[in-house]
């Protein structure tokens, strides 16, 4: 199903933003998906559909699998996928959203998706309102603006630094969900508080209603530098999802009083007590806080978050 991507972890998903309209499943959302056994690559599908009528009309792509591991290796990266998309913007004049690597096997490493460079697509799709992107090896933006985007999501189990700092400088007047899945060390989240300081900052995102800082080994720190940000003076909801929250990060948010003016406060997949579940419970707050991990007897054994490396 198209949409299976947005209800994972269920109703979790955060998506208030009105871009999300273009995922909606209709007659002009198109999805491509490229089996081992299939005989042609994935431009000659891609082509061949170009000659068609359905590329004028059509609002939304939603790009599955576009390589076989028979694959040359330049082929399995996405760059071999968004050259083709930059180039033949003029065929797809109604497009506003797009998702590029809705893998869709649940045992599939989210670092196997070799990702690519989304500057150029962003230029060539300048009213583009919903980017979606899957993965995270290769990912890049440079220097990133746009007018039009709503939605920005980026679910990686390693989200470099050199990618947050990108995002975090980056100029998205219209931006009202910003969701990014910042991952482990394991796969090359090497990203800090100081990278994202920016961003905790509201910089070029004047629009933003929704962040969600997700699948996060350093949650606890995180909690602690969004406890007083500036951003929960302009946002609504604040999602900590899949992440590996504590007692120490979840003290620092309780005693927030900006974080108690939020609509929504989001912290599935943690590792709180029961007693700090009961704080929650006491205040007038809508908390998400599903799934309670269990906590290792050994203090210095690492909490793992949600999404280390297969999607289940």
């Amino acid at each position: 199903m198209i949409f299976e991507w947005k209800n994972y972890y269920g109703e979790l998903a955060v998506h208030n933003s009105t871009g999300w309209q273009h995922f909606k499943p209709n007659d002009n959302l198109m999805r491509f998906y490229v089996e081992d056994d299939d005989p042609e690559p994935w431009e000659i599908f891609f082509n061949d559909w170009l000659l068609s009528d359905e590329p004028a009309s059509v609002t939304g792509l939603v790009l599955d699998r576009w390589w076989t591991w028979n694959d040359p290796v330049e082929h399995m990266s996405a760059n071999y996928v968004l050259a083709q998309l930059a180039t033949v913007s003029e065929r797809m004049p109604l497009l506003r959203a797009l998702f590029i690597g809705e893998v869709t096997d649940k045992k599939f490493d989210l670092s196997w998706i070799r990702q690519g460079n989304y500057g150029p697509v962003l230029a060539a799709y300048p009213r583009l309102e919903s980017l979606v992107i899957r993965g995270g090896p290769g990912l890049s933006f440079g220097s990133l603006q746009h007018q039009q985007l709503k939605t920005l999501v980026i679910q990686s189990n390693g989200l470099s630094a050199q990618v947050v700092r990108e995002l975090a400088t980056a100029d998205l007047p219209a931006l009202e969900h910003l969701e990014l899945w910042l991952g482990c060390a394991e796969h090359g989240g090497d990203s800090t508080i100081a990278d994202l300081q920016p961003i905790l900052h509201g910089v070029g995102l004047p629009q933003l209603t929704t962040l969600a800082l997700r699948n996060c080994d350093y949650a606890d720190l995180l909690a602690q530098a969004l406890a007083n940000a500036p951003i929960l003076e302009r946002i609504k909801m604040l999602d900590l999802a899949l992440g590996n929250l504590s007692d120490v990060g979840a003290e620092a948010l309780f005693a927030s009083p900006a974080i108690r003016k939020l609509d929504t406060l989001v912290l599935h997949h943690h590792y709180m007590s029961d007693a700090m579940l009961d704080c929650w419970a006491s205040i007038e707050l809508a908390v998400e806080v599903s799934y309670q991990q269990f906590v290792p007897d050994d203090d210095e054994e690492a909490y793992p978050i949600a999404i280390s490396g297969y999607l289940a």
